[in-house]
């Protein structure tokens, strides 16, 4: 799927995707031109997904992160209620689950009373919920959206 070269180059751009070119061309021995090609290609394959800031949340007032499994009257993967709860905004995640849930959900909010109404007057009136479980996470150990690409020696 990848060689040890863009193995290289896709580590050190899930530390810093805003790397100038010449960084990354320097760190890997290669020219700035083929780095360039190297990353035009993993773009088109599809390997990189997008370039995305990443937000403190606590910083912007979203103190209370939250895990809700949800159970629907729709079996495994309803498109019409994936779709609703996809376009709740404090949903940042959505994933189907096996077991007596149908999903998982990650939420993010300002505090337990934001909480509540998002799940009374959002998620509550999607009518093919039939139940929801809430974990609220006390604190966050680690978090990263980094793939543990094979190491390398560079």
């Amino acid at each position: 799927m990848i060689d040890e070269l863009d193995a290289k180059i896709l580590n050190i751009l899930q530390k810093n995707a805003r790397i100038p070119n010449a960084e990354i061309a320097r760190q890997v021995a290669l020219a700035p031109s083929a780095v360039l090609e190297r990353i035009r290609k993993l773009d088109e394959r599809g390997v990189i997904a997008g370039y995305e800031v990443r937000l403190d949340a606590a910083a912007l007032g979203f103190g209370l992160t939250a895990f809700i499994f949800v159970k629907t009257e729709e079996s495994l993967g309803g498109s019409t209620t994936t779709r609703q709860i996809a376009k709740l905004a404090e949903v940042q995640e959505i994933h189907n689950v096996a077991g007596e849930d149908c999903y998982l959900l990650k939420v993010r909010v300002q505090d337990t009373r934001h909480l509540m109404e998002f799940m009374r007057e959002k998620l509550g009136r999607i009518k093919s919920v039939r139940s929801t479980r809430t974990t609220i996470v006390l604190e966050t150990v680690k978090e990263c959206r980094t793939l543990p690409l094979p190491e390398t020696n560079g």
